[in-house]
């Protein structure tokens, strides 16, 4: 990764000369990219590097379907798998705070023509738990046929989420509401449910209508990018390395759309994350100081520390607390990581899943993140 690193650090040395209030051209370190993808053999990779100032680097490498001779660029869209979930956590932020929904709603409240089906122990369980993972939901849906009745619904997403409201809270939580940490994509579904029951509108529409058309994310969509009769975007990979025309079996079930199945260009998720960079140095846009708090900390002593769609771990490179996701529906794989102290964000995509492809990201970003640590200090 020597070329990559030399790029990097050449950027960082313009990158932090520019006053935090101009807002830079990215460099462009596509060309140093292709080593590490030709490398790896893996289809694409995509990076973003975000500070004070902005965007400060972007790159593209690869093509957009392994074996074809269509490569991709940096205004191609990728899919964000679960670090969906962060931007599902700041919609429901956007929701509490103009009074249309609470914190505390509850799964009864919000669906009280399940509550006679309803198990019990879920009747109290409230939008904090289900957004920090400690609300009990299951992380397997394949039980009573449920995830088999999702996967093949044609139903529109509202209507597949109340099918899986109904399906999890007919039965026993997992655990307890609130005394353990269970990763659970359902959880966020039934959250995404409860939005868009109080706002009256599919959750889809709510994410264009307050997070994605305030920040000017264009490009974002939900499920699979691209068309399937032509290569007009990235195709996502199997761990196997075979592509997956866009369509059906190219995602998730829009009902768990809320957990996992956002995609955009790295520059617009570059904007969201700069969002939550900016809140947590201390520059709130869109919300609240206070909200973005909420946000991004943790509720409970739970191991891993969870908070609102963020992983919170303390990293010495970054001088204390980082914020961190990754995200896979096994045909893409991506990570980002928020060093507030620091002053940056890194964001690493591969249009294939896998372990194998993991560790390419990864490493990808731990170069990204030893070049910038380095020179922040």
């Amino acid at each position: 990764m020597t070329r990559f690193r030399v790029a990097i650090a050449a950027l960082l040395v313009l990158s932090y000369s520019i006053r935090a209030e101009v807002a830079p051209t990215p460099r462009d370190v596509s060309a140093e990219l292709r080593t590490i993808v030709v490398q790896n053999d893996v289809p694409a990779l995509f990076v973003g590097v975000v500070n004070e100032s902005g965007l400060v680097a972007l790159g593209a490498a690869g093509v957009r379907r392994k074996g074809s001779p269509y490569p991709v660029s940096v205004d191609d869209k990728i899919h964000l798998g679960s670090c969906t979930k962060a931007m599902t956590a700041t919609l429901v932020a956007a929701l509490v705070e103009e009074g249309v929904m609470t914190w505390n709603d509850t799964v009864s409240g919000a669906f009280p023509e399940l509550v006679r089906s309803m198990h019990s122990k879920w009747k109290s369980v409230d939008v904090t738990e289900l957004l920090t993972h400690s609300s009990g939901a299951p992380t397997d849906l394949n039980f009573d046929g449920l995830w088999e009745r999702l996967w093949n619904s044609r139903d529109a997403p509202k209507q597949q989420r109340l099918e899986l409201v109904r399906g999890v809270t007919s039965r026993a939580p997992e655990a307890p509401p609130g005394t353990k940490y269970i990763y659970s994509n359902a959880g966020f579904a039934i959250a995404g449910a409860i939005a868009e029951h109080a706002a009256g509108a599919p959750y889809e529409d709510l994410m264009h209508d307050r997070l994605f058309k305030p920040l000017g994310m264009t490009s974002a969509g939900f499920g699979a990018p691209g068309t399937p009769d032509r290569v007009d975007q990235p195709r996502g990979h199997t761990e196997d390395g075979d592509a997956v025309e866009p369509g059906h079996d190219a995602d998730n079930p829009a009902a768990i759309a809320p957990a996992g199945t956002v995609h955009c260009s790295m520059a617009d998720w570059a904007k969201f994350v700069k969002l939550h960079l900016d809140a947590a140095m201390g520059h709130p846009r869109l919300l609240k100081a206070e909200t973005f708090a909420t946000l991004h900390s943790a509720v409970n002593n739970f191991q891993p520390q969870y908070a609102m769609g963020w992983a919170v771990v303390n990293r010495d490179w970054a001088g204390g607390e980082v914020l961190t996701h990754n995200g896979s529906n096994t045909m893409w794989f991506c990570v980002v990581w928020v060093a507030p102290r620091m002053g940056f964000a890194v964001m690493v995509a591969c249009n294939q899943g896998g372990k194998k492809v993991q560790k390419v990201v990864d490493d990808a970003a731990g170069t990204l993140i030893r070049e910038l640590s380095g020179r922040a200090k």
